[in-house]
């Protein structure tokens, strides 16, 4: 009788949330909006769904921490080893995989570290750091400023030299600091790709698997934020991780280039192959 009870609760709350058509706060990375991804998806998702989005654009760590103070119904980041925690603290209540794209490290062309051509991530940093060139960090503890602080301690090396810089920015505003510096920086490759035409900065170092970099969708924990807009929430994450979204993710290029590959890619080639 009781669990017959919290069903009919959930489904009450869920048919009023719908009904009063409550925007859904989504707390994502810059580099979903910074790439104009969410700009191409997100008027399909409100046709098929009625539901608004209202977008907060924030580095993970930070959009983590909204998520566990309960400022937004939702959350879409890149940073697996922070959200498996989060999960596992009880933050949140689903962590579903949507797409992927890698990292890579950007610089002058002068290259003055020597970095071209290198695949190994660490290596890399370490070349920067031992010719002390000009590195911009996003410092934020965004998922990219994890990843990169993740690559210096492999390197085993403290990012202390004199041309170290910590932005606390976007990853748009650092990609514009380090080409007027002419400095290193690491980014997402989908938001260089839609910044590449305004920079005199090359593309140096990919090809790592240690730069590969997954994005996921969360709910947050009903149990700890029953206010929040749930029923929009995982309205938003059947949606993002459909046939439909990953198909318009896959299709989404900028200059004839793809910036993200959603999870769909790797099941129908797999598919394709099986048959």
């Amino acid at each position: 009788m009781k669990s017959t009870l919290v069903l009919l609760a959930g489904l009450l709350m869920t048919q009023t949330a719908l009904a009063d058509n409550k925007p859904i706060r989504l707390a994502t990375t810059t580099s979903t909006a910074n790439s104009g991804l969410l700009d191409a998806i997100l008027p399909e998702f409100e046709k098929d769904t009625g539901q608004k989005v209202h977008v907060i654009a924030v580095g993970t760590g930070k959009a983590l921490r909204m998520g566990r103070d309960g400022d937004v119904d939702v959350l879409m980041v890149h940073a697996p080893p922070a959200e498996q925690k989060f999960v596992a603290e009880g933050h949140g209540d689903s962590r579903r995989s949507i797409m992927y794209n890698d990292f890579v490290i950007v610089g002058p062309a002068s290259d003055p570290a020597g970095v071209a051509g290198m695949n190994n991530g660490a290596a890399a940093l370490t070349s920067i750091a031992q010719h002390n060139a000009t590195f911009v960090s996003r410092g934020d503890d965004s998922g990219t400023h994890k990843k990169e602080l993740g690559l210096w301690k492999k390197a085993g090396i403290a990012p202390s030299f004199s041309n170290y810089r910590e932005a606390g920015q976007g990853m748009g505003k650092v990609l514009q600091m380090a080409d007027e510096l002419q400095a290193y920086t690491m980014t997402d490759r989908g938001t260089w790709l839609a910044s590449k035409d305004k920079s005199s900065l090359k593309v140096l170092v990919e090809g790592d698997a240690e730069l590969f970099n997954p994005y996921s969708v969360m709910t947050l924990s009903h149990a700890k934020h029953p206010d929040l807009n749930h029923a929009g929430a995982q309205v938003f994450a059947d949606w993002i991780t459909s046939d439909k979204a990953c198909h318009l993710i896959s299709a989404y290029q900028v200059a004839g280039s793809q910036l993200f590959h959603p999870d769909c890619e790797t099941r129908d080639k797999q598919m394709s192959q099986n048959k």
